[in-house]
């Protein structure tokens, strides 16, 4: 039977709604087209909680979303016990979107147990995996990266030739552009960014990252932008990013930024700008324009800002408004365009997730379990404070009306 068009047009939308193909979304910057999402819930009066799995082992990577399925990583220890020197199975979870039950579980690899411990704030599966076209793309890090097949879980390709010498740990996401697989290998020496073919986990191209920073470890994900035509693959390292010919991994442009190191935000684009934090020890919000051609340092920065900026948490643009949260929990609100600070205030405990847009709210999610919701604009206006009352640094995710959240221990459904 042939459907009339508003029905296909329906259709379409809600699918496109239903997916959350990988960190930050389908626009890779934290923003969700859905209206509606909830504002409030309480595990204590099972207000808004659809469901609540468990998920064992230990992980950070947010979920994604397709056809009804919702997947993640997770590093469970040998024994149970998550401590140094014990080996972990890295494993990628798929569970049902709709009641959180499992649909399969499997191991991609076994990381030995002298493998570089991490950060406190950091798991051996931080990464998050990227969905496209039936196949699951997952990164470990310095500890491999495999394509499964989505619906069954069966390994496609993998690969373990672009090991490197981390500083607490993993935690960059990787990123599809045409086919390639691209991610940050930012290690303690010789940081490099590095292109994959997705087809077949063989390189096709790498790009040695060079600046003046004492410190060269960072963990940041790369962004590909649209600038008149050209695509740009943005890549923040320790002292400079560099902006990427993602075909052929040839520079465009750089900026420098001194000694900052172990940089994490995932740069955002808006405003013919792109809006990142330069990492420890001081970390400097910078707005870059991105039409520029070589060193462009002294030319191209447009506007900074010094105080309350993040060293983790990514930032989200949303119309003229540009908002970050430093880690302390104090909320920025600032011009775009121009770097005026319109407010700075308290908003969440200590936070490590990155901020979420959708209706004309941001959501943040403290490293307690707090998920806050702000009314977006340039007046500081708290909407709801929810306590989830778990540890809590990943980043929201989305599937139809309701968010995914994961905590230390499971992965939950928030709706209304």
């Amino acid at each position: 039977m042939r459907l009339p068009i508003p029905f296909l047009l329906l259709a379409l939308a809600t699918s496109a709604s239903a997916e959350w193909p990988e960190f930050r979304g389908p626009d890779r910057q934290g923003h969700s087209e859905t209206a509606d999402l909830p504002v409030e819930w309480s595990p204590s009066v099972r207000r808004g909680i659809r469901w609540k799995a468990p998920v064992a082992g230990v992980g950070w990577s947010s979920p994604v979303v397709a056809n009804g399925r919702v997947y993640l990583t997770t590093a469970v220890p040998e024994g149970g016990e998550d401590k140094p020197g014990v080996a972990r199975s890295l494993r990628v979870l798929c569970l049902q979107a709709a009641d959180g039950r499992p649909v399969w579980d499997h191991e991609v690899f076994v990381q030995p147990a002298d493998a570089p411990a991490v950060h406190k704030k950091n798991s051996h599966a931080s990464p998050t995996p990227v969905l496209e076209e039936g196949r699951l793309y997952v990164h470990f890090g310095h500890q491999g990266s495999a394509c499964l097949e989505a619906v069954d879980g069966s390994v496609l390709w993998s690969t373990r030739e672009f090991s490197y010498a981390p500083v607490h740990g993993n935690g960059g996401s990787p990123v599809i552009e045409g086919d390639l697989f691209i991610f940050n290998a930012d290690a303690a020496q010789d940081p490099a960014v590095i292109a994959l073919d997705k087809a077949t986990g063989k390189q096709r191209w790498r790009f040695s990252r060079s600046s003046g920073a004492k410190n060269k470890f960072s963990f940041s994900t790369p962004l590909v932008i649209d600038v008149n035509g050209v695509r740009q693959l943005i890549t923040a390292g320790s002292g400079v990013v560099n902006a990427l010919d993602p075909a052929t991994g040839g520079e465009l442009w750089q900026v420098q930024y001194g000694d900052g190191y172990s940089v994490v935000p995932r740069p955002v684009h808006a405003h013919g700008m792109i809006y990142l934090s330069t990492g420890y020890n001081k970390p400097v919000a910078l707005a870059i324009r991105v039409n520029g051609s070589g060193d462009v340092t002294n030319t191209h920065v447009a506007w900074r800002i010094e105080k309350f900026v993040p060293h983790n948490p990514s930032m989200i643009v949303v119309g003229n408004e540009l908002y970050f949260v430093a880690d302390n929990g104090v909320l920025t609100c600032a011009d775009a365009k121009t770097g005026q600070v319109h407010y700075q205030e308290r908003c969440t405990g200590p936070i490590s997730a990155s901020i979420l847009h959708a209706g004309g709210r941001l959501y943040l999610q403290d490293e307690k379990g707090l998920g806050v919701v702000v009314q977006a604009g340039k007046t500081f206006r708290v909407l709801q404070k929810n306590d989830l009352g778990e540890r809590s640094l990943a980043s929201y995710a989305v599937v139809d009306q309701d968010l995914l959240i994961r905590t230390e221990n499971h992965l939950w459904r928030i709706g209304r």
